[in-house]
């Protein structure tokens, strides 16, 4: 990953990874250090902590050793209990000033980690480390990507109720008592039920909060409004083609997985379904313009073929755009 610098003109920069001749450059490129987490085991070494399972651990982080800040590129699922403020935390781009009781969750692939600075932090909270070998091949590892907030920003993060904190820390010390008893042949199905079930209340507890942040995701929806009037009035659907649910999710800052669901316990719709739906509106009033053709109302748009445009057309409302315009062009 790269972070650009600006530097003074007609001077050489040198830092532990570049050297860069800067007589008509007026930035430097500088490599972030990134560390990659590749199993529980180098997690758990890092602080400190015993690994009583090759592929799971549960951590009582107030156990781990003081850490220096650093970010990582995760190759395992993770899930940070925090109990108390600790500073700020980024994932990706995004950054978080934590709460109490807050759950992230972050999956393989995904970076994280404090901002840069001198300071040693001494983790708070809990831990729950998965490699994805664990789960291949169950259930849970067929329907992982279910669990859309593997997938949201750190700023959509799940804040717990006192209550909800209970239910995790069970789950909690439900998996770390079978990572201490001695393994037989029911252990790998009890732990991979007990993480399923962890999920799945948290499914729970996210639904209770996009509930009670109903004003919050009302607004979200009036800027959304908003975003898709803006785009069909600029000539962005020539440039970009039909919205996308990324472009109209980066518009709001939100994470497209966690904008699809915030759409969705909203309306009751996708966000894909609900900007067809616009789209069509627009379409129909553009379709009655006696100066215009099928083919440039499919173009002004987003579609680059006009017989794709015919085919959503005919399906969200039964016509095609011509039999559209002449059953309806006397009534204008």
């Amino acid at each position: 990953m790269l972070t650009i610098f600006p530097v003074q003109q007609n001077k050489w920069q040198t830092n532990a990874w570049v050297k860069v001749n800067l007589k008509q450059l007026k930035f430097i490129i500088v490599e972030e250090k990134i560390t990659k987490i590749e199993s529980v085991e180098q997690f758990n070494s890092e602080r400190g902590q015993e690994t009583l399972h090759p592929l799971i651990s549960v951590l009582d982080q107030s156990k781990s050793k003081p850490i220096y800040e650093a970010r990582y590129l995760s190759e395992l699922y993770i899930i940070f209990l925090k109990e108390a403020k600790s500073g700020r935390f980024t994932y990706g781009r995004s950054h978080y000033d934590y709460q109490d009781s807050t759950l992230l969750f972050i999956a393989p692939g995904q970076v994280f980690g404090h901002v840069e600075s001198a300071e040693i932090l001494q983790p708070t909270g809990w831990a729950l480390l998965c490699h994805p070998d664990l789960i291949r091949g169950t259930s849970l590892g067929r329907h992982i990507r279910d669990y859309h907030f593997f997938s949201y920003d750190v700023n959509e993060a799940l804040h717990l109720s006192e209550r909800e904190r209970k239910v995790i820390m069970e789950s909690f010390h439900k998996i770390q008592y079978e990572l201490e008893h001695p393994i037989d042949k029911h252990s790998k199905s009890l732990i991979i039920s007990n993480i399923e079930l962890f999920l799945n209340y948290c499914v729970r507890f996210y639904d209770r909060q996009f509930m009670t942040r109903s004003n919050i995701l009302k607004d979200a929806l009036f800027r959304f409004e908003r975003v898709l009037d803006e785009y069909f009035e600029s000539d962005k659907p020539k440039k970009l083609g039909f919205p996308k649910v990324a472009y109209c999710a980066g518009e709001l800052n939100l994470s497209p997985k966690y904008f699809g669901d915030l759409v969705k316990k909203q309306t009751g719709r996708t966000a894909q379904e609900y900007i067809q739906d616009r789209v069509i509106e627009i379409a129909k009033e553009k379709i009655l313009d006696p100066g215009k053709s099928i083919s440039e109302v499919s173009y002004e748009i987003g579609f680059k073929y006009p017989q794709h445009f015919t085919r959503l057309f005919k399906q969200q409302v039964g016509q095609s755009p011509n039999e559209y315009k002449l059953q309806n062009r006397f009534e204008r």
